[in-house]
């Protein structure tokens, strides 16, 4: 496998972090590093293999050392999860956990003002 290829296989996978999650700036293992969660464990150490894979392709001593195949798998895993990611749902979800987050919080500062109106006696 060339260079040319491995770093347009890396570049991909950047680019479907970009659109899909919503990740900017910096190299695809910062990229990755920031997905954090969102990311399958597979999917992220897939990805770390292939940014490996495409920063060892740019020595000519470490060239020899990147396996084809496994870059080839670490490709395909990414981009098969990655592809069926829906930014909407992704964004949706984010809002959803923001607002129970909100509505939990809001329902345990009552109870406990009940409690402490119950302990002083007012209730």
């Amino acid at each position: 496998m060339s260079l040319a290829t491995v770093q347009q296989m890396a570049a991909r996978v950047d680019q479907l972090l970009e659109e899909r999650l919503r990740l900017k700036g910096g190299t695809l293992e910062d990229k990755l590093r920031r997905a954090g969660r969102r990311l399958p464990r597979a999917v992220r150490d897939a990805g770390a293999a292939l940014a490996t894979a495409a920063t060892m392709m740019q020595s000519a001593k470490l060239m020899h050392q990147v396996d084809d195949e496994t870059v080839a798998v670490a490709y395909d895993t990414c981009v098969r999860h990655l592809t069926k990611v829906n930014p909407a749902e992704v964004r949706k979800g984010l809002i959803l956990n923001m607002a129970a987050s909100i509505a939990f919080s809001l329902l345990v500062v009552g109870v406990l003002f009940v409690a402490v109106l119950y302990w002083r006696g007012f209730v």
